[in-house]
């Protein structure tokens, strides 16, 4: 699981090693050309030690030097000012060796199982070790530190110089100006004093082997045995061993080599400004162009061209990468004339000049340092610190002191002696002194920072945590802080990534050796940035491993860090490094629900795997997003289906593809719609909505359009429904019963409608391709109506393209599954599936079809108010239809007239003036009385149920016929907003139609429509008994007469600018009562209302004459107008008789019901009054500056005396709180209510208001009272009338000083309706008032003799005055 070959020891030790400077002459390289390598490149394969090397510290203790690699490059000069960035050739170079570096087939993974999860993963990572290994090789030198400085210079002379001990002068002169004469930036040295290693290179092939033995012994004179070597190479000649097979140990350094000489090549021309994407940036970018903004983020606007693009790119790169570098042939190219003995000689070269040359020399150099460190150390620290505050302690201020201290704003001379420290710090680390390498850097950490030399202190503070983890035996453990601040300081206050990230890769492998995985994640990922997309991107990728890698794995996170680094990956332009990480991440995120994510890490491995050339990955990877449910968008989900459109079309000359993975059809989802498209509306005609596939299904909504269909069927059969009757059911779905077969009927021509079909052979089908919730794509499919389990031949387009070239044509299955069966034991137990019968039609003979159009049909009404609309009727079939009828949710919203009985011009001057609504007839103003009585019959001023018939002319409607009707609408007596349902039904004129189509011989048509009710008048009335007596009314009429009240009250909220309302007429309808009078104490018969005023009216009320309250079978109707202007609405027309009809049909509906007792039903004859009071009212509007005047009528049915009727419907309140008991309590009795019995006997008292009585000479006043009963009820009553005073603690008062004299009680009976008059006496014993409003009266009917007497409501308080004279 991307574990390093090599262990986190290893790595360090070789991320610094000594550097050796390499000079060779001419001649010298020219024999080393002879194997196609150059010196440097020759010894590089041999550079690790084989034995153990030892050094003296300053203690004089001998130190183990153990695996020691040490660097060789040749000497490369650079004038310009030193950078501590990369230079564009080394960017490449890392680009390269990662691109070159890919996963080998058959590489070893291991499987990794936790939980749910079953993870395949690399075993090791290649390419980020090499990346990581040339990366730490290319640190750029930096003055803050020596570990890539050079400590040693190897001289190269071949053997075959004329003199070479001269060529030795002339490059240990050169090797003197390079370093001394200061025109160089780099190479920087360690010390002053270079060590200078002197290499005779003899050429056994060519040279003269004594003639080297001699320049070799002369050198040991000169340069001593320790400071020169003499190599002897080529020894292996060309006829001889040309079958020998000789290892190739170069073979690893070869592709370095060339990219290092590509980089010089690039950095010497001024226009190599190349990015980290390599030659692939192009192409990456075009790759990258959507997915470049973040790793998540999907473009729809990817089209087929951009893979063609790609494809050409990929095309390129291709070719490029075919082109094999001559330099870097085969393997047995390098090192033609070398022999296993030159080998050896070349490594025993590098051992001896480790040992005897640079070891001993490192050693020197600790030792010098140590004694200046030492020497120093005498002084006093106060001293030395006086000495710095004074003198700045040989450090040259780069800044004003007042000026604060940056990264570099603080630079140290050669000769400083924290530099000094750091030296031999350096030195100490090289050669594995770890303990005083810590020692140093820890000291140099404290002075750097004194000193506020943050670079320095990050360094020291680096390698410090370093030394610490490399000591032997661990005596401390490893600071990550020191780490984690040398990061800081790298990233924020230096702004140097290249020293940050070698921190951090160093940091992380050292607490990924300690377990510390979430730590070492933590770090990478910090270090990402958008300056480097390859870093970024392998950072990544070794965080996501850090987290698979934890003792309780992490994959999702895992999973996710993996796309980020392909993400990434895909940037930096290395495509199969991105493919792979989002192969990887695709093991966690597959069938696991993260639908969004699974289609984006599919559509890139589509992507990429195009790209590449994988055309079988991108197709599997596309039809992938195709098959699964998607949460895309509609633009998204026509962009995956165009990339995989284009990538079959490419590709299908060459591979063979799977079958198409579209339409996804979802069978169940299937919607069929009966009938032709409708019509569309011309002008202000607005067409009838009936049913569209787009409607959602509601079973109650489904439910009430079946209980109209029903109303109308029974009366279409005169209120019987056929046993065979079958709701009709235009749009068919899942929610449907589709257990029968559908009925369809022949039309004339046919239309397309998307997801429908039409009801004809063959059936046409439009069906709606649905991935998720949302529709992208649409197709057309074929079948034979009547036919089970076909299998349709679809075409499928992409949404927006239209081009024949990308038109793939595929096959899908097309079944239907019904409904599970769950009724009998067998069907529970196993999966049983009923039939789905919804595309298996049954096609009937022709039918008509009828057109439905409202002209100024409002929206908007107030409650009450009458407006006109029409409403046409159009006949589109080639059958006649007739038995037009229409149902309604709300019967009383509406009403038809015809051309017969409504006449085209008005009766008065005043309705045409006004455009009025009603039919009005001019009358001269009256005294409140009754100007029109009209005798109906209910037949003939209401219907009895919700269905209505539509006269048309002739009641049939030929084909291609029109008809137009008018249409009144009465606005709802509730506020708010109205769901309105109208269907209508009609059926054919044709017997022989009929005949034929027994099951389904009538069409319907729906129309739904919404109204927004405002608030206009509020109307209360109640009746109560007038207390006239009979021989004092004036007229016969008065007798036993009723007191109506009605309450006015505009409670309109000035909605729609309606100013004021006036009371036009009161009219009354009832088969018993009638309104008589209107009193008017005032004589003043205008009322106006305006905003929040109120008005209360008074009439009186009088029973209907014998002759006018028929006993007829059929039951009349008098309507009483009492009209408050100068005009009357006529009662008999249109729409006044038509929207009065809801009352009257209620009150027929009442007298059906059966009577549930003679006593209960006495009763309620006694109060039950039936009058119907109707209020018809003008409002006044102002619209665009002009006054328009509304009409309306309300209504109100007063049913009982004593109790108010309202014509607004109060909403239902909410339901109280009650509060929660624990302990439960017994239920309260039943009480049966009683008999409503206490009205049969209306009683009143008549006496003189005042009476004046000598008390002095008699002490009695006797006054005479009159009591007069009067039985309000149709049957005999016996009455019993009790005058004994009783006095109870409910009644306070007293009656010492009254009593009744004579006969205190009687039993009297009255026959029905008569009024009887009994005599009294009132004894008072001296002044006062007094009620006389105590006699108790207790009735019952005469027929039910076992039941006992009920108190009857008395009269109001009658008050006397008795005055004393």
């Amino acid at each position: 699981m991307a574990h390093s070959v090599r262990s986190v020891q290893e790595f360090v030790q070789d991320s610094f090693v000594p550097m050796v400077a390499v000079l060779c002459s001419e001649e010298a390289e020219r024999v080393t050309a002879k194997n196609k390598l150059s010196f440097c490149e020759l010894l590089r394969p041999f550079c690790r030690l084989t034995s153990e090397g030892h050094i003296r510290d300053p203690n004089n203790q001998v130190q183990v030097v153990k695996n020691l690699r040490i660097g060789v490059n040749s000497i490369e000069t650079d004038p310009s000012t030193a950078s501590m960035a990369l230079r564009p050739g080394q960017l490449r170079l890392l680009d390269e060796v990662v691109l070159t570096c890919q996963p080998q087939e058959g590489a070893p993974t291991t499987s990794i199982k936790n939980g749910e999860y079953e993870l395949n993963l690399n075993v090791n990572t290649p390419w980020f070790e090499v990346y990581r290994r040339k990366f730490l090789q290319s640190m750029p030198s930096s003055d803050h530190e020596f570990l890539n400085h050079y400590l040693a210079c190897l001289l190269v002379v071949s053997s075959t110089e004329a003199v070479p001990v001269e060529q030795f002068l002339k490059l240990s002169q050169e090797q003197h100006r390079i370093q001394h004469s200061g025109e160089y930036t780099n190479p920087k040295w360690f010390i002053p004093n270079t060590l200078k290693y002197y290499v005779l290179l003899h050429d056994l092939s060519q040279g003269e082997e004594q003639r080297a033995d001699a320049v070799y012994e002369d050198m040991k004179q000169r340069y001593g045995p320790q400071g020169c070597y003499l190599l002897k190479i080529n020894s292996r000649t060309i006829s001889a061993g040309v079958d020998e097979q000789i290892p190739d140990p170069w073979s690893q350094y070869l592709h370095k080599n060339n990219c290092q000489q590509q980089v010089s090549q690039l950095d010497g021309s001024p226009a190599s400004n190349i990015s980290n994407r390599g030659d692939r940036g192009s192409g990456g970018n075009v790759m990258s162009g959507n997915l470049e903004n973040h790793p998540l983020q999907l473009d729809a606007s990817i089209s087929p061209g951009n893979l063609e693009t790609l494809m050409t790119v990929n095309t390129e790169l291709k070719k490029s990468n075919r082109e094999v570098d001559p330099q870097t042939g085969g393997a047995g190219s390098h090192g033609a004339w070398l022999t296993l003995s030159d080998h050896d000689h070349i490594r025993q070269f590098i051992q001896e000049f480790t040992f005897r040359g640079l070891l001993p020399h490192i050693e020197k150099n600790i030792r010098q340092l140590n004694d200046q460190l030492v020497s120093r150390k005498g002084l006093s620290r106060s001293l030395l610190t006086a000495t710095k505050k004074w003198f700045g302690g040989g450090k040259v201020p780069e800044k004003a002191v007042a000026e604060p201290k940056s990264s570099c704003g603080l630079l140290y001379p050669p000769e400083a002696p924290e530099l000094q420290i750091r030296k031999m710090a350096d030195l100490c680390f090289l050669v594995q002194h770890y303990e005083l390498a810590y020692s140093c850097y820890h000291t140099a950490k404290k002075d750097f920072l004194s000193d506020q030399a943050m670079l320095y202190a990050a360094g020291a503070l680096e390698m410090a945590a370093v030394s610490a983890f490399l000591q032997a035996g661990a005596p401390r453990p490893y600071p990550a802080h020191y780490m984690d601040t040398a990061i800081q300081i790298y990233r924020d206050l230096c702004k140097n990534m290249v020293l940050a990230e070698r921190c951090a890769l160093l940091s992380a492998e050292i607490l990924k050796s300690q377990g510390k995985y979430s730590e070492a994640a933590t770090l990478l990922i910090k270090m990402t940035s958008e300056d480097s997309d390859l870093r970024s991107a392998l950072l990544l990728e070794q965080a996501a491993y850090c987290f698979i890698n934890m003792r309780n794995p992490m994959v999702r996170k895992f999973a996710f860090h993996m796309i980020l680094a392909g993400h990434r990956f895909s940037k930096a332009g290395q495509r199969r490094h991105a493919l792979r990480c989002y192969c990887q991440a695709m093991q966690v995120y597959k069938d696991r629900g993260w639908s969004l994510a699974e289609d984006h890490i599919n559509f890139t491995i589509g992507r990429q795997s195009f790209t590449l050339c994988q055309p079988e990955n991108a197709v599997t990877a596309f039809r992938q997003i195709l098959i699964n449910d998607s949460r895309q968008i509609a633009a998204q989900q026509g962009a995956f289906l165009r990339e995989y459109l284009y990538v079959y079309k490419v590709m299908s000359s060459f591979y063979i593809l799977p079958q198409l993975p579209l339409p996804c059809i979802q069978s169940s989802a299937t919607r069929v719609y009966f009938g032709p498209e409708r019509r569309l509306a011309e002008g202000e005609k607005q067409a009838a909505t009936h049913v569209s596939l787009d409607q959602e299904y509601d079973q109650d909504v489904s439910a009430i359009w079946c209980h109209l269909e029903e109303q109308l069927v029974a009366a279409a059969n005169r209120g019987i429904v056929p046993a065979n009757f079958r709701p009709t059911q235009c749009c068919l779905n899942k929610h449907t019963d589709n257990l029968r077969h559908p009925l369809a009927v022949v039309e004339g021509k046919l239309r397309n409608a998307s997801l429908a079909s039409r009801t004809a052979r063959p059936l046409c089908l439009w069906l709606g391709c649905c991935v998720g919730i949302r529709r992208v794509w649409s197709g057309m499919a074929w079948i034979s109506g009547g036919v089970e389990g076909c299998y349709p031949l679809c075409v499928i387009l992409p949404a927006g393209v239209h081009t024949s070239d990308i038109i793939v044509r595929g096959r899908q299955d097309f079944n239907i599954q019904g409904p599970r069966l769950n009724v009998t034991k067998e069907d529970k137990m196993l999966v049983r599936h009923g039939p789905d019968r919804r595309l298996d039609l049954l096609i009937t003979p022709p039918m008509p079809l009828m057109e439905v159009f409202f002209l100024q049909f409002p929206t908007a009404l107030l409650c009450g108010e009458i407006r006109k609309a029409y409403v046409e009727f159009s006949n589109v079939s080639a059958v006649a239809l007739s038995g037009l009828r229409v149902a309604s949710t709300h019967p009383e919203f509406f009403t038809f007239g015809s051309e017969a009985t409504t006449p085209m011009t008005p009766l008065s001057p005043t309705a045409a003036e006004n455009n009025s609504s009603y039919q009005t007839v001019a009358t001269p103003p009256q005294q409140g009385c009754v100007t029109s009585d009209v005798l109906l019959s209910a037949e003939d001023s209401a219907h009895p149920s919700a269905v209505m018939d539509i006269p048309i002319k002739g009641g049939i409607l030929k084909p291609g016929e029109s008809t137009q009707l008018p249409l009144w609408l009465r606005g709802l007596d509730t506020d708010g907003v109205h769901e309105i349902n109208f269907l209508f039904y009609y059926e054919s004129s044709e017997k022989s139609c009929r005949i034929r189509n027994r099951i389904h011989h009538h069409r319907v048509l729906r129309h739904t429509v919404f109204i927004c009710a405002s608030r206009s008048l509020s109307v209360q009335a109640s009746a109560c008994r007038s207390s006239i007596p009979r021989h004092d009314s004036e007229e016969d009429e008065d007798s036993r007469g009723t007191l109506v009240f009605v309450d006015l009250e505009n409670i309109n909220t000035s909605e729609g600018g309606v100013r004021e309302f006036n009371i036009v007429q009161v009219s009354s309808s009832s088969p018993q009562w009638r309104l008589h009078k209107y009193i008017n104490p005032k004589n003043d018969i205008d009322c106006k209302l305006g905003s929040r005023e109120r008005a209360k009216l008074c009439f009186r009320a009088t029973q209907c004459k014998p002759q006018q309250a028929s006993l007829d079978s059929i039951q009349k109707y008098t309507f009483a107008d009492l009209s408050l202007g100068n005009e009357r609405v006529s009662e008999t027309n249109p729409p006044f008789i038509n929207l009065n009809s809801v009352s009257l049909s209620s009150h027929i509906r009442l007298n059906t019901y059966q009577q549930a007792s003679d006593i209960i039903d006495i009763a309620k004859k006694c109060n039950e009054l039936d009058l119907n009071i109707i209020v018809i009212w003008k409002a006044y509007v102002v619209e665009d500056n002009k006054q328009l005047i509304l009409e309306g009528q309300l209504h109100v049915a007063l049913q009982t005396i004593g109790k108010e009727a309202s014509s607004v419907i109060n909403k239902e309140e909410a339901q109280e709180m009650v509060l929660l008991k624990f302990k439960s309590e017994p239920p309260p009795p039943v009480i049966q209510p009683p008999a409503e019995l206490s009205h049969l006997i209306k009683t009143n008292l008549h006496h003189p208001e005042t009476f004046t009585h000598h008390f002095a000479q008699h002490s009695l006043c006797l006054v005479p009272v009159s009591l007069t009963l009067s039985n309000c009820s149709m049957a005999h009553v016996d009455a019993i009338i009790d005058l004994r005073h009783y006095s109870s603690s409910e009644t306070q008062e007293v009656h010492s000083s009254f009593a009744w004299v004579g006969q205190s009680q009687y039993k009297l009976q009255l026959k029905p309706q008569e009024v009887m008059c009994l005599s009294l006496q009132a004894c008072f014993l001296q002044a006062g008032v007094y009620n006389l409003s105590t006699p108790r009266v207790f009735a019952k009917p005469t027929e039910h003799g076992a039941m006992s007497e009920t108190s009857q409501q008395t009269a109001g308080p009658a008050l006397i005055i008795i005055n004393s004279s």
